[in-house]
Protein backbone atom coordinates (compact mmCIF):
# COMPACT_ATOMS: atom_id res chain seq x y z
CA UNK A 1 0.00 0.00 0.00
CA UNK A 2 1.35 3.34 -0.99
CA UNK A 3 1.34 5.69 1.97
CA UNK A 4 1.19 9.38 1.35
CA UNK A 5 1.79 11.58 4.40
CA UNK A 6 0.26 14.53 2.59
CA UNK A 7 -2.86 12.55 1.81
CA UNK A 8 -3.07 11.40 5.41
CA UNK A 9 -2.91 14.97 6.69
CA UNK A 10 -5.63 16.10 4.28
CA UNK A 11 -7.86 13.17 5.23
CA UNK A 12 -7.33 13.88 8.95
CA UNK A 13 -8.14 17.57 8.46
CA UNK A 14 -11.36 16.70 6.61
CA UNK A 15 -12.47 14.34 9.39
CA UNK A 16 -11.68 16.85 12.16
CA UNK A 17 -13.44 19.59 10.23
CA UNK A 18 -16.58 17.46 10.01
CA UNK A 19 -16.40 16.58 13.71
CA UNK A 20 -16.04 20.22 14.74
CA UNK A 21 -18.95 21.21 12.56
CA UNK A 22 -21.15 18.63 14.23
CA UNK A 23 -19.98 19.78 17.66
CA UNK A 24 -20.66 23.44 16.96
CA UNK A 25 -24.06 22.63 15.47
CA UNK A 26 -24.88 20.61 18.56
CA UNK A 27 -23.99 23.57 20.85
CA UNK A 28 -25.88 26.26 18.88
CA UNK A 29 -29.11 24.33 18.36
CA UNK A 30 -31.46 24.44 21.38
CA UNK A 31 -32.76 21.10 22.56
CA UNK A 32 -36.16 20.15 21.30
CA UNK A 33 -38.95 21.08 23.73
CA UNK A 34 -40.54 18.05 25.35
CA UNK A 35 -44.01 17.25 24.13
CA UNK A 36 -46.63 18.07 26.77
CA UNK A 37 -49.03 15.35 27.67
CA UNK A 38 -52.76 16.10 27.36
CA UNK A 39 -53.15 16.19 31.15
CA UNK A 40 -50.46 18.85 31.49
CA UNK A 41 -52.02 21.22 28.95
CA UNK A 42 -52.69 24.54 30.83
CA UNK A 43 -56.29 25.72 30.85
CA UNK A 44 -57.07 29.26 29.75
CA UNK A 45 -57.92 31.54 32.73
CA UNK A 46 -61.35 33.12 32.22
CA UNK A 47 -61.12 36.91 32.11
CA UNK A 48 -63.54 38.89 34.31
CA UNK A 49 -66.21 40.84 32.55
CA UNK A 50 -66.29 44.65 32.93
CA UNK A 51 -69.20 44.28 35.34
CA UNK A 52 -67.24 41.81 37.49
CA UNK A 53 -64.22 44.13 37.49
CA UNK A 54 -66.38 47.00 38.72
CA UNK A 55 -67.92 44.86 41.43
CA UNK A 56 -64.45 43.81 42.61
CA UNK A 57 -63.23 47.39 42.74
CA UNK A 58 -66.34 48.51 44.65
CA UNK A 59 -66.52 45.62 47.12
CA UNK A 60 -65.52 47.89 50.02
CA UNK A 61 -67.87 50.70 49.03
CA UNK A 62 -71.03 51.21 51.16
CA UNK A 63 -74.19 49.62 49.89
CA UNK A 64 -76.20 52.00 47.74
CA UNK A 65 -79.75 52.01 49.09
CA UNK A 66 -82.50 51.78 46.54
CA UNK A 67 -85.52 51.63 48.87
CA UNK A 68 -86.62 53.66 51.88
CA UNK A 69 -86.13 50.69 54.21
CA UNK A 70 -82.62 50.03 52.89
CA UNK A 71 -81.75 53.68 53.49
CA UNK A 72 -83.16 53.62 57.02
CA UNK A 73 -81.39 50.35 57.86
CA UNK A 74 -78.09 51.56 56.40
CA UNK A 75 -78.29 54.74 58.47
CA UNK A 76 -79.18 52.70 61.53
CA UNK A 77 -75.98 50.66 61.13
CA UNK A 78 -73.87 53.82 60.93
CA UNK A 79 -75.35 55.10 64.19
CA UNK A 80 -74.51 51.91 66.07
CA UNK A 81 -76.91 49.25 64.82
CA UNK A 82 -80.29 48.19 66.15
CA UNK A 83 -78.70 45.83 68.69
CA UNK A 84 -76.26 48.43 69.96
CA UNK A 85 -78.93 51.08 70.28
CA UNK A 86 -81.31 48.68 72.03
CA UNK A 87 -78.63 47.58 74.48
CA UNK A 88 -76.54 50.69 75.14
CA UNK A 89 -79.17 53.28 74.28
CA UNK A 90 -81.84 51.93 76.60
CA UNK A 91 -80.82 54.64 79.04
CA UNK A 92 -79.24 58.01 78.29
CA UNK A 93 -77.70 60.53 80.66
CA UNK A 94 -76.64 63.71 78.89
CA UNK A 95 -75.23 67.02 80.13
CA UNK A 96 -74.76 70.13 78.07
CA UNK A 97 -75.49 73.79 77.54
CA UNK A 98 -77.89 75.67 75.31
CA UNK A 99 -78.71 79.16 74.08
CA UNK A 100 -82.29 80.24 73.41
CA UNK A 101 -83.02 83.18 71.08
CA UNK A 102 -86.18 85.04 72.07
CA UNK A 103 -88.67 86.71 69.75
CA UNK A 104 -87.26 90.16 70.58
CA UNK A 105 -83.77 89.08 69.55
CA UNK A 106 -82.40 88.68 73.07
CA UNK A 107 -80.90 85.37 74.15
CA UNK A 108 -80.78 83.29 77.33
CA UNK A 109 -78.18 80.68 78.19
CA UNK A 110 -78.74 77.60 80.30
CA UNK A 111 -77.25 74.29 81.27
CA UNK A 112 -79.29 71.13 80.96
CA UNK A 113 -79.38 67.55 82.13
CA UNK A 114 -81.33 65.02 80.07
CA UNK A 115 -82.38 61.57 81.27
CA UNK A 116 -84.10 59.05 79.00
CA UNK A 117 -85.42 55.61 79.87
CA UNK A 118 -86.52 53.97 76.61
CA UNK A 119 -89.35 51.46 76.37
CA UNK A 120 -90.53 49.20 73.58
CA UNK A 121 -91.54 52.27 71.54
CA UNK A 122 -91.38 56.03 71.90
CA UNK A 123 -94.83 56.12 73.45
CA UNK A 124 -93.49 54.03 76.33
CA UNK A 125 -90.34 56.09 76.81
CA UNK A 126 -89.75 58.32 79.81
CA UNK A 127 -87.93 61.61 79.42
CA UNK A 128 -86.78 64.26 81.83
CA UNK A 129 -84.92 67.47 80.95
CA UNK A 130 -83.71 69.70 83.79
CA UNK A 131 -82.86 73.25 82.65
CA UNK A 132 -81.01 75.78 84.75
CA UNK A 133 -81.25 79.42 83.66
CA UNK A 134 -79.67 82.30 85.62
CA UNK A 135 -83.08 83.23 87.09
CA UNK A 136 -84.95 79.92 87.27
CA UNK A 137 -84.46 76.17 87.35
CA UNK A 138 -87.14 73.68 86.36
CA UNK A 139 -87.71 70.28 84.75
CA UNK A 140 -90.01 69.01 82.04
CA UNK A 141 -90.99 65.35 82.28
CA UNK A 142 -92.73 62.88 79.97
CA UNK A 143 -94.23 59.79 81.58
CA UNK A 144 -97.36 58.99 79.56
CA UNK A 145 -98.03 62.75 79.74
CA UNK A 146 -95.98 65.93 79.96
CA UNK A 147 -95.74 67.93 83.18
CA UNK A 148 -93.35 70.36 84.82
CA UNK A 149 -91.48 70.32 88.13
CA UNK A 150 -90.48 73.54 89.93
CA UNK A 151 -88.99 73.21 93.41
CA UNK A 152 -90.52 69.71 93.61
CA UNK A 153 -93.96 71.12 92.82
CA UNK A 154 -95.87 69.96 89.75
CA UNK A 155 -97.03 72.60 87.27
CA UNK A 156 -98.59 72.66 83.81
CA UNK A 157 -96.11 73.93 81.22
CA UNK A 158 -97.03 76.50 78.60
CA UNK A 159 -98.15 75.21 75.21
CA UNK A 160 -94.98 76.38 73.44
CA UNK A 161 -92.80 74.63 76.02
CA UNK A 162 -94.78 71.41 75.56
CA UNK A 163 -94.47 71.67 71.76
CA UNK A 164 -90.70 72.17 71.98
CA UNK A 165 -90.38 69.21 74.35
CA UNK A 166 -92.45 66.95 72.10
CA UNK A 167 -90.39 68.00 69.07
CA UNK A 168 -87.24 66.67 70.72
CA UNK A 169 -88.96 63.34 71.24
CA UNK A 170 -90.90 62.88 68.00
CA UNK A 171 -88.92 64.94 65.47
CA UNK A 172 -85.41 63.88 66.43
CA UNK A 173 -82.96 61.17 65.48
CA UNK A 174 -84.81 58.61 67.62
CA UNK A 175 -87.80 58.77 65.27
CA UNK A 176 -85.54 57.47 62.49
CA UNK A 177 -83.40 55.06 64.47
CA UNK A 178 -86.47 53.41 66.02
CA UNK A 179 -88.88 53.69 63.12
CA UNK A 180 -89.65 49.97 63.15
CA UNK A 181 -90.38 49.84 66.88
CA UNK A 182 -92.68 52.86 66.47
CA UNK A 183 -94.55 51.36 63.52
CA UNK A 184 -93.74 54.40 61.37
CA UNK A 185 -94.12 54.65 57.61
CA UNK A 186 -91.14 55.31 55.35
CA UNK A 187 -91.00 57.10 52.02
CA UNK A 188 -87.85 57.81 50.05
CA UNK A 189 -87.70 61.07 48.12
CA UNK A 190 -85.45 62.33 45.36
CA UNK A 191 -81.79 63.04 45.97
CA UNK A 192 -80.88 66.65 46.59
CA UNK A 193 -77.63 68.55 46.18
CA UNK A 194 -76.54 71.39 48.43
CA UNK A 195 -73.22 73.18 47.89
CA UNK A 196 -72.03 70.28 45.75
CA UNK A 197 -72.88 67.61 48.36
CA UNK A 198 -75.52 64.95 47.61
CA UNK A 199 -78.19 63.93 50.11
CA UNK A 200 -80.84 61.24 50.26
CA UNK A 201 -84.23 62.40 51.53
CA UNK A 202 -86.31 60.14 53.75
CA UNK A 203 -89.78 60.94 55.08
CA UNK A 204 -90.89 59.20 58.27
CA UNK A 205 -94.49 59.44 59.47
CA UNK A 206 -95.45 57.95 62.82
CA UNK A 207 -98.80 56.50 63.86
CA UNK A 208 -100.01 59.94 64.91
CA UNK A 209 -99.23 61.43 61.48
CA UNK A 210 -96.21 63.37 62.76
CA UNK A 211 -93.96 63.67 59.73
CA UNK A 212 -90.20 64.37 59.67
CA UNK A 213 -87.99 64.64 56.61
CA UNK A 214 -84.35 63.58 57.02
CA UNK A 215 -81.49 64.72 54.80
CA UNK A 216 -78.89 61.96 54.83
CA UNK A 217 -75.40 62.26 53.38
CA UNK A 218 -74.92 59.96 50.36
CA UNK A 219 -71.26 59.58 51.32
CA UNK A 220 -71.54 58.85 55.07
CA UNK A 221 -75.23 57.96 55.67
CA UNK A 222 -75.27 60.46 58.53
CA UNK A 223 -78.27 62.71 59.09
CA UNK A 224 -77.05 66.24 58.41
CA UNK A 225 -80.36 67.95 59.08
CA UNK A 226 -84.07 67.30 59.40
CA UNK A 227 -87.23 69.30 58.76
CA UNK A 228 -90.78 69.28 60.09
CA UNK A 229 -93.75 71.64 60.18
CA UNK A 230 -95.81 72.57 63.22
CA UNK A 231 -98.50 75.27 63.40
CA UNK A 232 -97.57 76.42 59.89
CA UNK A 233 -93.96 77.03 60.96
CA UNK A 234 -91.16 75.16 59.18
CA UNK A 235 -88.52 73.94 61.62
CA UNK A 236 -85.04 72.80 60.65
CA UNK A 237 -82.59 71.09 62.99
CA UNK A 238 -78.99 70.81 61.80
CA UNK A 239 -76.42 68.43 63.27
CA UNK A 240 -72.68 69.02 63.63
CA UNK A 241 -69.56 67.64 65.30
CA UNK A 242 -70.40 63.94 65.11
CA UNK A 243 -68.48 61.67 67.46
CA UNK A 244 -68.81 58.11 68.76
CA UNK A 245 -69.72 57.59 72.42
CA UNK A 246 -69.66 53.97 73.64
CA UNK A 247 -70.07 52.78 70.04
CA UNK A 248 -73.06 55.03 69.25
CA UNK A 249 -72.80 58.00 66.88
CA UNK A 250 -73.76 61.32 68.50
CA UNK A 251 -73.94 64.89 67.13
CA UNK A 252 -72.35 67.03 69.83
CA UNK A 253 -73.78 70.27 68.45
CA UNK A 254 -77.17 71.07 66.95
CA UNK A 255 -78.95 74.20 65.76
CA UNK A 256 -82.72 74.68 65.53
CA UNK A 257 -84.26 77.17 63.11
CA UNK A 258 -87.85 78.36 62.75
CA UNK A 259 -88.59 79.66 59.24
CA UNK A 260 -84.83 79.97 58.69
CA UNK A 261 -84.26 82.02 61.88
CA UNK A 262 -82.12 80.45 64.59
CA UNK A 263 -84.01 79.97 67.85
CA UNK A 264 -81.83 77.45 69.69
CA UNK A 265 -78.30 76.09 69.76
CA UNK A 266 -77.12 73.29 72.03
CA UNK A 267 -73.80 71.61 72.82
CA UNK A 268 -73.33 68.21 74.44
CA UNK A 269 -70.69 68.17 77.18
CA UNK A 270 -70.96 64.51 78.17
CA UNK A 271 -73.22 61.62 77.25
CA UNK A 272 -73.36 58.22 78.92
CA UNK A 273 -75.35 55.17 77.85
CA UNK A 274 -76.39 52.06 79.71
CA UNK A 275 -76.28 53.42 83.24
CA UNK A 276 -79.17 52.79 85.61
CA UNK A 277 -81.72 55.60 85.67
CA UNK A 278 -84.04 55.60 88.67
CA UNK A 279 -87.77 55.46 88.00
CA UNK A 280 -88.29 58.16 90.63
CA UNK A 281 -86.84 60.78 88.29
CA UNK A 282 -89.98 60.53 86.15
CA UNK A 283 -92.52 60.64 88.96
CA UNK A 284 -94.80 63.58 89.82
CA UNK A 285 -94.25 63.06 93.53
Amino acid sequence: MHFSFKGFILSLAFILSGSLSVCVFAQDTPPAAPQATPSATPQATPQPTPKEKTAKLDKNAPLKPVTAEQLAEGTLIVYGGRGGIAQMGRTTLEHGKMTITNADGSSDSATYEKRILRGESQEKDRWRIDQKFPSVEFALVYNAKIFGLLNDSVFTPRADAVAAFEAQMYHGLDALLRYKENGSKLEMGEKQKNLGVEYYTLDITDKHDRKTRYFISVKTLRVMWLEYTANSVKYTRRFYDYRYAQGLLVPYRSVLLADDKQIEESWVSTVTYGQKVEESYFSES
